[in-house]
């Protein structure tokens, strides 16, 4: 998979910020609802902004919950990004959660995503089976087990979490680590044999960060959110005020 897909992180409740960030010119926008008290009242306007923007809506989930995937689904979501996916059974269950029978086990609700019962079979028919599902690689476990993960037929793709990865070897954060360094080594020669995402959230707003990911396969990458922009951009420039 050859195309470089450049989305960011939503993390503040706010539609005018997703539509700001949107008109930036992302591929997509993620709301994240793990680490932030975004609710699913508000995911819904957020993915509303997002869409109407012509953008695709990504939620990532606070776990992999049928209950939680579900209502997150019938909001409208483009695709899921659930976190500490540690083993093929619970990429699985991920699978599950996201598919309508005989695929899965999701339940079939009449919401925004299905036009409110006015579309159903469009949206059970195609839009549903266009769902992009990624799972966060988090655990060394999960790097043990993605061969396994990345033969299913229903992961898009995966998602790169190097900081829980370092904790799970004992050495938060020690990015330099041999053990971390070896870890990711392995996640991206095991990513490049398969033709699905490669995910990275490149936190700090540095394009330079950017292409070094580009040059190493990574080809779905997260790039800054939306906190971080606004706060980078106002201290930047009060310090050179200051100055």
């Amino acid at each position: 998979m050859n195309n470089i897909s450049v989305g960011s992180w939503i993390t503040l409740n706010n539609t005018s910020v997703a539509e700001i960030m949107a008109d930036a010119g992302f591929d997509w926008l993620c709301i994240d609802i793990e680490h932030s008290s975004i609710d699913y009242s508000e995911v819904q306007n957020l993915i509303m902004a997002i869409q109407g923007k012509g953008l695709k809506a990504f939620v990532r989930v606070g776990e992999n919950n049928l209950r939680i995937i579900k209502r997150v689904l019938d909001a409208g979501a483009d695709g899921i990004i659930i976190p500490s996916i540690n083993s093929v059974n619970m990429a699985i269950n991920a699978i599950q959660y996201i598919k309508y029978p005989p695929i899965g086990k999701r339940g079939v609700g009449l919401s925004r995503a299905q036009s409110y019962g006015f579309d159903f079979d469009n949206y059970y028919n195609i839009k549903a089976k266009n769902i992009k599902i990624i799972v966060q690689i988090e655990h060394i476990d999960a790097i043990n087990d993605l061969d396994k993960i990345l033969q299913l037929d229903g992961i898009d793709g995966t998602f790169i979490g190097p900081y829980d990865l370092s904790g799970s070897l004992g050495v938060p954060g020690e990015f330099d680590n041999v053990l971390v360094k070896s870890a990711l080594e392995k996640y991206e020669k095991i990513t490049k044999n398969y033709d699905k995402l490669i995910g990275y959230h490149v936190v700090q707003p540095n394009y330079e960060l950017v292409i070094d990911k580009i040059n190493k396969g990574y080809n779905f990458i997260a790039f800054g959110f939306d906190a971080i922009f606004l706060g980078t951009i106002i201290r930047n420039q009060l310090n050179k005020i200051k100055k």
